[in-house]
C-alpha cells in the first residue's frame, strides 16, 4: 500500500492550484515539505530572514495578482515573519504563510521552538488562522486557506502544520484534492447602474480612483474600455497604479493628483473603486475628496462603504464586474467633452516637474534625489518594466518621476508605513517577471534592513538592480526632526557615509559607487549589462527636504497651542 506524508500532500495542493513558487527559509520542521517538492517542479526560493520571505510572498501577489505563500518554521521563524504578514493584512494582499509547529504531543513540555500559540499569534492580523491537528484534512484546509485568502477582501491567512502531523503518513487513496471552487463575483443591481450613469453622466468633472480592489479584480481592460467610452479620467493609488496605463491619454496619475487642484476645480463626482478612504485619500484632515462631490464607492467588502465620509451611492459589488456592467448600461448614454477637465488635471500631475527642473542640469555633486529619481524613470521605458520603492523620501522622490504601464509593476509602501519592503519585493517581481527589468530604489536606512538579500539574489539568478538613495540619514526622520526642533536637536537619525555597493559586491553582486549626476546613466547602463544583480550606490544631497515631509510635519512645532499637541505625521490635535 501506498503512503504518503503531509509535505507530499501540501506541494501537490499548491500546484493543483497553480502555485508553483514558493519562498521559504530552512527549518528542519519543514524538511518533509522540501523533499517534495525536490520531486516536482515547485520552486522554492530561500530567503535570508523570514520577514523577507514573507514580504516576497506579498510582493508576489502585488506584482502578479495571485496568493503569494511562505513557508517558515516553527518558533522564531514564525514570530520573524509576523511583520510581513502584518503589512499583508492593512494592504489587503492575499498570501498564505504555513508555519512549522512543535509535535502536538509535546505540549506543555516546553519543546524545542514552541512553548506559545502561533495561532493566535497571528489572529489579530489574518483573515483566519489555524492548526491543522489531523493529516487527512490537510487538503481541505489548504483549499480553505487559499479561498479565504483570495475572496472579499484579500488578506493574509496562516496555516499551523505541528511537526508529527507533517511527517506522519497516510494511505495515498485516502487523500482526496478537493476541486478548487468556482464562484461568480458579486455584481452590482441594476438600480445602482442606472443611479450610478447618471451621476456620472451629470457631473463637470468626474473621476475614477481607481485602487487594489480594482488590480486584484482584473478589471483594467474594463476600466479602460469606460474611461474611453464616457471620457472620464483616472487616478490610481499604489497598489492600483498601471490599471490604466500611465501614458494613456485619460490617465491623470495618482491619487495625490487631486490634492493638488484648487478648491474650486475638485472633482463633483468620485467614483471609488476598490480604494479604501483612509490616509492615501488624504484621512480625514486634508481629504482628496471635497465633501460637496457626489460619490459612488464599489467594494467587494461592504464594511469599508462609508469609512470616514458620507457615501451617495455605496456598490458592494467586485471591480471588474462592475466596470463592465457600467460600459453595458452606459451605452445610450450621451457624454459631455471633458478635454478641459482632463487637461486640468494632467497639468497637476506634473506639478512638481518645474520645482526641481534646475536639478536635471546640474553637474555638480551632491546628486539632488530628484535627479537620482528621474533618472532612474527615464530609463525604464519598457511597458514590463518593474519598479520597486522603499523609504520614507524615497519612495515619494521615484514615485513623483516614474510612468507605470501595466498593473503589478510598481510596489512601494502601504498602511503599516514598514520598511525593509523592497529588496524582497524586487525578489518576487524578477521571480515573477523572469523577462522583465527590475529596479528597486532604495533609501539607505531601508536597504539595511534585509541587505542579506543581496545574497538571496545571487543564489538565484536574479539580475535585479537595487539603486541606493544614500543621503547618509534616515531622510524623513531627521528632517522632520530638524523641523520640528531646529537642526541642533537631531538625534538618531544619521548614518554617515557606507559602501554599500562593496558589501554587496562581497555577495557576488556587479557594484557601482556614484557621486556625480551625470555618472547615474551610465551606471545604470553598465549594471543591467552585467546580468547580474547589482548596487548603485548614489551619494545624494542630505539637506533637500521631500515636499511630502514638509506635508506631513513642515507646519509641526515642538511648542503647540494651548490644549493642543503637535505630532509628527499626524499633526496639531486636541488633548485629551
Amino acid at each position: 500500500m501506498t503512503t504518503i506524508d503531509g509535505g507530499q500532500i501540501l506541494v501537490r495542493m499548491l500546484l493543483d492550484r497553480g502555485i508553483d513558487t514558493v519562498f521559504t527559509l530552512h527549518g528542519g520542521h519543514l524538511d518533509a515539505i522540501y523533499q517534495a517538492a525536490l520531486d516536482t517542479n515547485m520552486r522554492l526560493i530561500d530567503t535570508r530572514h523570514e520577514q523577507a520571505a514573507g514580504h516576497a510572498a506579498d510582493g508576489w501577489a502585488r506584482t502578479t495578482g495571485r496568493t503569494g505563500v511562505a513557508i517558515v518554521t516553527a518558533g522564531p521563524g514564525v514570530t520573524d515573519v509576523v511583520t510581513a504578514v502584518a503589512n499583508a493584512y492593512l494592504d489587503a494582499v492575499p498570501i498564505l504563510v504555513v508555519g512549522g509547529r512543535s509535535p502536538l504531543v509535546d505540549d506543555e513540555r516546553l519543546p524545542l521552538q514552541g512553548g506559545f500559540s502561533q495561532v493566535d499569534l497571528m489572529k489579530p492580523i489574518t483573515k483566519w488562522s489555524t492548526s491543522v491537528t489531523h493529516l487527512q484534512r490537510l487538503p481541505d484546509f489548504v483549499d480553505r486557506a487559499l479561498r479565504v485568502a483570495s475572496t472579499g477582501r484579500p488578506g493574509p491567512v496562516f496555516l499551523e502544520l505541528p511537526v508529527d502531523v507533517l511527517f506522519s503518513r497516510i494511505e495515498s487513496e485516502r487523500v482526496s484534492i478537493p476541486g478548487a471552487a468556482r464562484s461568480q463575483p458579486p455584481a452590482p443591481s441594476d438600480a445602482a447602474l442606472q443611479r450610478a450613469v447618471a451621476l456620472l453622466a451629470a457631473a463637470e468633472r468626474p473621476v475614477i480612483m481607481a485602487g487594489g480592489g480594482a488590480w486584484f479584480a482584473g478589471a483594467s481592460a474594463e476600466i479602460e474600455a469606460f474611461a474611453s467610452a464616457t471620457g472620464t479620467p483616472v487616478v490610481a493609488n499604489g497598489k492600483g497604479r498601471g490599471v490604466l496605463p500611465e501614458d494613456h491619454p485619460l490617465s491623470a496619475g495618482g491619487f495625490m493628483t487631486l490634492a493638488t487642484l484648487p478648491e474650486n476645480a475638485k472633482p463633483d463626482v468620485v467614483l471609488i473603486l476598490g480604494a479604501r478612504l483612509g490616509l492615501f485619500t488624504g484621512g480625514v484632515q486634508r481629504p482628496f475628496i471635497p465633501q460637496t462631490a457626489k460619490v459612488i464607492q464599489v467594494d467587494v467588502e461592504g464594511s469599508e462603504i462609508g469609512r470616514n465620509r458620507e457615501i451617495d451611492l455605496g456598490i458592494v459589488a467586485d471591480a471588474r464586474e462592475t466596470m463592465r456592467a457600467l460600459t453595458s448600461a452606459s451605452g445610450g448614454q450621451s457624454w459631455p467633452d471633458r478635454s478641459a477637465w482632463l487637461q486640468q488635471l494632467r497639468a497637476m500631475r506634473h506639478i512638481m516637474a518645474p520645482m526641481f527642473a534646475a536639478s536635471l542640469s546640474a553637474t555638480a555633486a551632491p546628486v539632488h534625489p530628484y535627479r537620482l529619481a528621474h533618472e532612474v524613470g527615464a530609463y525604464l521605458d519598457r511597458a514590463d518594466d518593474v519598479l520597486v520603492a522603499d523609504g520614507g523620501e524615497t519612495a515619494f522622490w521615484v514615485e513623483t518621476t516614474s510612468n507605470i504601464r501595466q498593473g503589478g509593476r510598481w510596489m512601494s509602501h502601504g498602511y503599516l508605513g514598514c520598511l525593509g519592503t523592497g529588496l524582497p519585493f524586487a525578489i518576487a517581481a524578477q521571480a515573477a517577471h523572469p523577462g522583465s527589468r527590475v529596479v528597486c530604489v532604495t533609501g539607505d536606512g531601508s536597504i539595511g534592513l534585509n541587505f542579506s538579500e543581496f545574497d538571496t539574489m545571487a543564489r538565484h539568478g536574479l539580475p535585479i538592480v537595487v539603486v541606493v538613495n544614500n543621503d547618509q540619514q534616515w531622510g524623513m526622520s531627521k528632517h522632520g526632526q530638524e523641523l520640528m526642533y531646529g537642526k541642533e536637536r537631531t538625534v538618531v537619525s544619521e548614518l554617515g557615509v557606507a559602501r554599500y555597493d562593496r558589501a554587496a559586491e562581497g555577495f557576488g553582486c556587479h557594484a557601482e559607487f556614484v557621486e556625480q549626476p551625470g555618472d547615474i546613466r551610465p551606471a545604470l547602463e553598465r549594471a543591467f549589462a552585467s546580468g547580474k544583480p547589482a548596487c548603485i550606490n548614489v551619494l545624494t544631497d542630505p539637506d533637500v527636504i521631500a515636499p511630502i515631509t514638509m506635508a506631513m510635519v513642515g507646519g509641526a512645532k515642538a511648542t503647540a497651542k494651548p490644549g493642543t499637541v503637535n505630532m509628527p505625521y499626524y499633526g496639531e490635535r486636541e488633548v485629551v
